[in-house]
């Protein structure tokens, strides 16, 4: 595992300031895009809050991803399912993550990147974190503004493709999900390379 303390240093030693932290969402759902965030937060955030997307309620996320989107620089991007059965979820997964960063309104001088990859060509120099979200406060911050995003595109889909349930749990390969599949057939979100859509065709 990094010594991130010891690195931040050696960054700060060089003159780095602005640092990014890159999280995704989207890796395990049948259907929907991967949506990567990037966020860099200013020095006088309150980051009390700021942690794992995963640990805070729907509410809650929709709260500081508004903050966030208000007071910090923020970068999304989102990777939909034809691109994710081109590439695999892998390759989309850092594709979004370098998409996030290239979205940011200004370059960062280092990124630091939830999970064990670093994506390739990055703007500037970049380490994987594991466990990031919780330990990072950028990376949570990324974290919640990725989940808030993809969850409002979800519950948007929803309504253009009604009988799935996408609302309520956002394309993962729940029982209801599975049940939708199996009477619906599939939809243009779905991912084909994933085995129980690839089964259906």
């Amino acid at each position: 595992m990094v010594d991130l303390t010891e690195m931040l240093q050696r960054w700060r030693r060089q003159g780095f300031r602005r640092f990014a932290g890159v999280d995704e969402v989207g890796r395990g759902p049948l259907a929907g895009p991967v949506v990567a965030a990037a966020v860099i937060l200013p020095e006088t955030f309150d980051v009390a809050e700021i942690t794992d997307s995963k640990k805070l309620s729907a509410s809650r996320r929709e709260i500081l991803a508004a903050r966030l989107l208000r007071e910090a620089a923020v970068g999304i991007a989102y990777l939909p399912a034809p691109e994710i059965d081109r590439l695999n979820i892998h390759r989309a997964t850092l594709a979004a993550m370098t998409r996030a960063i290239a979205a940011l309104p200004e370059t960062p001088d280092a990124v630091l990147i939830d999970g064990k990859f670093v994506p390739p060509e990055l703007p500037c120099p970049g380490v994987a974190v594991i466990g990031g979200d919780a330990r990072v406060a950028a990376i949570g911050a990324a974290s919640i503004v990725a989940k808030v995003a993809r969850d409002r595109l979800m519950t948007a889909a929803d309504r253009h493709f009604p009988g799935y349930g996408f609302a309520g749990h956002a394309g993962y390969p729940t029982p209801s999900h599975k049940t939708a599949l199996a009477r619906n057939g599939l939809c243009p979100l779905h991912r084909l390379s994933y085995a129980p859509c690839r089964a259906l065709l």
